[in-house]
């Protein structure tokens, strides 16, 4: 059984910094692409940012967070990060963090969420 478990969210102003963290656990053979969404009230779940496995680690960023928001990871950890700076209230949301894995007793990759952290931008 693989989870994602999210932390690090939590009540900021604007113009703060916030670093959330999503761990993988569970029988893992590899990790393909990690990223990270975000869900507002009555919108629906959009990509912040992403990160390959390939060597080099390519990223993109969703308009809205790019300059402002930084995603790695730490493939010795089955960990992904996502940086936030500059927060602004528009930044509101639940944010999930997305995986495909492969466990060791499948030959198939499948995608994996989190549960869900909460990231409030006080004005």
């Amino acid at each position: 059984q693989v989870q994602l478990v999210e932390s690090g969210g939590g009540l900021v102003q604007a113009g703060g910094s916030l670093r959330l963290s999503c761990a993988a656990s569970g029988s893992i053979f590899r990790i393909n692409a990690m990223s990270w969404y975000r869900q507002a009230p009555g919108k629906q779940r959009e990509l912040v940012a992403g990160i390959s496995s390939g060597g080099g680690d390519s990223t993109n960023y969703s308009d809205s967070v790019k300059g402002r928001f930084t995603i790695s990871r730490d493939n010795a950890k089955n960990t992904v990060y996502l940086q936030m700076n500059s927060l602004k209230p528009d930044d509101t949301a639940v944010y999930y963090c997305n995986a495909v894995i492969r466990g060791h007793s499948s030959s198939i990759y499948y995608e994996y969420w989190g549960q869900g952290t909460q990231v409030t931008v006080s004005s």
